[in-house]
């Protein structure tokens, strides 16, 4: 089954903390109508996020892009009113009443994104270092590198400070 050229990804606004309701209904309106071949997916951008608070790790979901649904469609008279006239909807994005279409490399860009971790340790605090050579020392941060997710910390070994990098998961925080 080849697929339709003229299906595109299209950004609709919701209320707040309306996207999974908007979604549900629309895919019933989708199913109720018969319009599969029309609008093929739906979808709410959301990141797997690692959180480390109070030295345990946990995988949580947040949204990417709050208050706003992706829908794969073709945009027709027809289609556009299913869409519009979805309770918890706003509107599409676009300029004017011209909704724009996402392109592949934005679309991408949302469903792509590498997982972020988040956790509870900041510069100056002490860690206690879990795993290699410098197990079971403890030192003091330093700096914090989101992107890569390296600490650096300052341990004091044999009356001198030796600077180690380490990843999130290699510490726990020393209270």
């Amino acid at each position: 089954m080849s697929e339709n050229a003229d299906i595109k990804w299209y950004v609709v606004h919701t209320y707040s903390g309306y996207e999974n309701k908007v979604r549900d209904s629309l895919l019933k309106a989708v199913e109720n109508n018969g319009m599969q071949d029309k609008i093929v997916d739906v979808r709410i951008p959301v990141e797997e996020a690692v959180e480390i608070k109070n030295n345990k790790r946990r995988t949580v979901q947040r949204k990417l892009l709050p208050s706003y649904v992706i829908v794969k469609m073709e945009m027709t008279n027809e289609t556009w009113y299913v869409v519009r006239n979805t309770r918890g909807v706003t509107g599409f994005v676009g300029s004017g009443n011209k909704p724009t279409p996402l392109s592949e490399s934005d679309f991408a860009t949302i469903f792509d994104a590498v997982p972020q971790t988040r956790l509870d340790i900041v510069v100056g605090d002490n860690v206690r270092i879990l795993t290699g050579l410098f197990e079971n020392f403890t030192g003091k941060v330093t700096a914090i590198d989101p992107k890569t997710q390296v600490l650096t910390v300052t341990v004091p070994m044999l009356k001198r400070e030796t600077t180690v990098e380490l990843a999130y998961d290699e510490v726990v925080r020393e209270e």
